[in-house]
C-alpha cells in the first residue's frame, strides 16, 4: 500500500505539473460531478427485478416517494450542459480566430462524441439479438436494451446544440425559459396536446447551455450573478413542486402521471438554474482544491474517460445484475423489489460492485473514446500533457477550450 501510494503521489505530481497554467481546472471539476452525479443517480434510483418471472425495470422512488430530495443530488444534467456550453462557445471563438472552418470544428467535436456511442450500440445490437435467439423473453431483452438506450436522448440533444453553437451562444436564456414556460402552461393548464411537452426537450436544455456561453463572455465574473440565479431557481422550483402541481422528484418515476425530466418542466429547468447558480458560486472553493496534484489528477484522468464512463455504467450495473441470477436465491438491493430501507442500505453494499464492473468497461472501451482525436501542438491555448506512469499507461490531457469530453 505504501508503494501504491508514492507511486500515486508521483503521478499526480507530474499531471499537476504538465497542466497548462492557464487552465480552467473547475470546468473540469464541473463535469466530472455531473457525470458522477448522473452514474450515481442510476444505479441508486434504477431496479431490475425479478418479481414478473423475467427482469423488469422499476424504482425506488415509487414505491418510497419520501426519497424524492435523493434526486436532487444526483440530477446533475444541468451542471453538464452548463459546462458544455462554455467549453463549446469557447472553443467555436477559438476555432474562429484560429480561421478553423465550421464544418471541421463541428465535425471534430461530434465525431469525438458518437465515435464511442457506436461501440455501445454494436455490442448491445449483438447481445439482443444472441439473447432472443437463445430464448430469452422478449419482454426482458427489451428491459435491458431500454436502459442502455435511455440515457443516449441527451446525447442527441447536445449534438444538436452544440452543431448550433454559433446560432445560439449570444442567446438569452430567457428566452428558451418563457418557451419551457408557454409549453407547460398549454399542456397542464388549457390541457394542450402531450406530444408540444417535447420541445422543452431542446428548450429545457439550452437554458443551462447559453448560460455556459455566457459565462464563457465573462457573464458571471462577479457572484452576484450566480447568488441571483440559485435564489431564484431554488424558489421558483419550491413554489411549483408545493403549489403548481408537479411532482417532487426531479427525475422520471415509473408510473407517475408526470415526469419532471422526460419531457423536462418548468420546474425541472427552475431547478436546474439554481444548480447552475450553486456551481458558478463553487467555482472559488472548487479552484482551490484543484490546486491539489492529488485532487486535480483524479479529476483529470476522469475527465480522459468520461464518455466512456457514462457510456457503460448501466452495462456494468446489468452485468452484475446478469450474474447474480445465476445465484439460489433472489439478491437483497439487486434483484428484490425497492420497497423498504432494506433495500437501501443492501443496494449501496452493490455500488463498489458495480464500480468494479465499470472499470472492466472502461479497460475494455476506453479507446473508442480516445482514439482519433488529432494531436496538437504545446502552446498556450492547445497543450498536450502526455502523463506516462508505473503500469498506468500512456495518456493525454488537452486544454478544456480545445477538447470536450462528452458524458
Amino acid at each position: 500500500m505504501p508503494k501504491l501510494r508514492a507511486r500515486w503521489s508521483v503521478l499526480a505530481d507530474r499531471i499537476d505539473a504538465g497542466t497548462p497554467s492557464d487552465r480552467d481546472r473547475t470546468v473540469d471539476a464541473l463535469r466530472a460531478f455531473a457525470i458522477l452525479g448522473v452514474v450515481l443517480g442510476h444505479w441508486l434510483v434504477t431496479a431490475l427485478t425479478t418479481a414478473d418471472g423475467g427482469l423488469s425495470t422499476t424504482s425506488p422512488l415509487a414505491h418510497l416517494p419520501w426519497l424524492a430530495p435523493v434526486s436532487w443530488v444526483f440530477q446533475t444534467l444541468a451542471v453538464f450542459f452548463l459546462v458544455g456550453g462554455h467549453v463549446a462557445a469557447r472553443g467555436h471563438a477559438s476555432a474562429r480566430e484560429r480561421g478553423v472552418p465550421y464544418g471541421v470544428w463541428v465535425g471534430q467535436r461530434l465525431s469525438r462524441l458518437f465515435r464511442p456511442v457506436a461501440a455501445v450500440l454494436t455490442l448491445w445490437a449483438v447481445t439482443a439479438a444472441g439473447m432472443l435467439l437463445g430464448g430469452a423473453e422478449p419482454s426482458t431483452v427489451r428491459t435491458l436494451v431500454k436502459l442502455v438506450l435511455s440515457p443516449l436522448w441527451f446525447l442527441l440533444v447536445f449534438a444538436v446544440l452544440t452543431a448550433a453553437t454559433p446560432l445560439v451562444a449570444r442567446l438569452s436564456p430567457l428566452w428558451p425559459l418563457a418557451v419551457v414556460a408557454g409549453v407547460d402552461v398549454w399542456r397542464f393548464g388549457f390541457g394542450g396536446p402531450e406530444w408540444i411537452g417535447w420541445v422543452n426537450v431542446a428548450a429545457g436544455w439550452l437554458v443551462p447551455y447559453t448560460l455556459g456561453a455566457a459565462w464563457s463572455r465573462g457573464a458571471f465574473a462577479r457572484r452576484t450573478p450566480a447568488a441571483l440565479l440559485l435564489g431564484a431557481g431554488a424558489a421558483a422550483a419550491f413554489a411549483l413542486v408545493l403549489w403548481g402541481g408537479y411532482p417532487a422528484s426531479m427525475v422520471g418515476v415509473p408510473g407517475a402521471p408526470i415526469s419532471n425530466l422526460n419531457p423536462p418542466t418548468l420546474a425541472a429547468v427552475a431547478f436546474g438554474l439554481a444548480q447552475c447558480g450553486l456551481a458558478l458560486l463553487l467555482r472559488g472553493p472548487l479552484e482551490r482544491t484543484m490546486r491539489r496534484p492529488r485532487a486535480w489528477a483524479k479529476v483529470a484522468l476522469m475527465n480522459l474517460s468520461a464518455m466512456t464512463i457514462f457510456l457503460w455504467h448501466q452495462t456494468a450495473m446489468m452485468a452484475v445484475t446478469a450474474f447474480g441470477l445465476l445465484a439460489p436465491a433472489d439478491l437483497p438491493g439487486l434483484h428484490t423489489v425497492p420497497d423498504s430501507p432494506q433495500w437501501i442500505a443492501a443496494r449501496l453494499l452493490w455500488l463498489p460492485v458495480f464500480a468494479a464492473a465499470l472499470s472492466v468497461c472502461w479497460a475494455a472501451f476506453r479507446t473508442y473514446e480516445q482514439a482519433g482525436r488529432p494531436k496538437r501542438s504545446t502552446s498556450a491555448r492547445s497543450v498536450s500533457l502526455t502523463v506516462t506512469g508505473s503500469r498506468t499507461g500512456t495518456r493525454t490531457l488537452r486544454a478544456p477550450e480545445e477538447v470536450i469530453h462528452h458524458a
